[in-house]
């Protein structure tokens, strides 16, 4: 009995298979690149190479995209992040009572007691804080992104960057360029500043309490980990599988609610990553709302429809 969960995210779309015993048997960490069905069609294509589709016995979405992943892939549930990244980390650890997420485009800080949600937080204005941020500089930098955190460790002196915008931010680390400052120092000085700025914006007024969870593909860097763990002054934990803990948390759901109901799964398959998968926009003009409503075809028929906010074509089944 094997649980699919998928994430999708605007940088990355992840996905796992795990067992009945919530052990990871596979997991694909893929780029979005803009195109999340796309992303979604080649890991359910990867994927089938391992598995056959009645392996399947239920399977679970999330994250920004997971209306479209539900209605590619087939889901049981679908959840937001913030329950799904919640509902993984309890199970890694039932100890762990913060959770801090940094994803590519968005960081968020989740508070646990006993496994349960008790508050949440998230960021989604400034790439300040975000995994972007870190890309953006690397490649300024010439170097890989994973490259970044042995830097950070290197540093003698690292330097302050100011870290509350992303404008100013890289402009500083220009000036201290042009300063003659060596790169590990302002990597270094870079690591401290995103800490800084998620301690500040994100984890504003939070109580931070013992253990803490560090989740997301910036989990990744040395560097910043470290920098946290300054900041903070206590340990951090990393899991293996912290950059799939969302598409983790998607297949756990998926299996609770298949036992609990009981139900014949909706998986369509790991042949819908072979499907003629279209989309068609319109403005529907029937009210004032003027909604730019998007709807999803395989094969002339509807498979999902998504931004009318009154439901008139979401309820339109499949063909019509």
């Amino acid at each position: 009995m094997y649980y699919l969960g998928i994430d999708v995210g605007s940088v990355s779309t992840d996905l796992v298979v795990m067992d009945g015993g919530r052990r990871i048997l596979s997991e694909l960490y893929l780029k979005t690149r803009g195109n999340p069905i796309e992303a979604v069609k080649e890991g359910l294509r990867r994927l089938g190479k391992e598995y056959e589709t009645s392996d399947i016995t239920g399977a679970g979405v999330t994250g920004s995209g997971r209306t479209l992943a539900a209605a590619v892939a087939g889901a049981d549930v679908v959840k937001n992040e913030i329950t799904a990244h919640g509902v993984a980390a309890a199970a890694y650890d039932p100890e762990i009572r913060t959770i801090i997420e940094i994803g590519g485009q968005d960081s968020k800080i989740i508070l646990l007691n006993d496994g349960l949600i008790t508050d949440f937080a998230m960021n989604t204005v400034c790439a300040a804080g975000t995994g972007s941020f870190l890309d953006r500089q690397a490649e300024r930098l010439g170097m890989e992104i994973g490259e970044l955190g042995d830097y950070s460790l290197r540093a003698t002196n690292p330097v302050r960057i100011a870290g509350r915008c992303a404008v100013f931010a890289e402009s500083d680390i220009i000036h201290k360029q042009q300063l003659g400052c060596s790169v590990e120092d302002i990597v270094a000085g870079m690591s401290k500043a995103l800490v800084r700025n998620y301690l500040s914006n994100v984890a504003k007024g939070k109580e931070i309490r013992q253990k803490v969870c560090f989740q997301g593909g910036v989990a990744s860097n040395i560097g910043i980990r470290r920098a946290l763990e300054e900041a903070l002054g206590c340990e951090i934990l990393v899991p293996e599988y912290h950059k799939v803990m969302g598409a983790f948390g998607a297949a756990i759901l998926a299996q609770e609610f298949m036992e609990r109901e009981k139900k014949q799964t909706r998986f369509k398959g790991f042949e819908a990553g072979h499907e003629d998968i279209r989309t068609e926009t319109f403005e529907c003009a029937d009210c004032s709302n003027h909604c730019e409503v998007v709807i999803l075809r395989s094969g002339g028929r509807q498979i999902g429809c998504f931004s009318d906010r009154c439901g008139k074509y979401q309820t339109k089944t499949a063909g019509v």
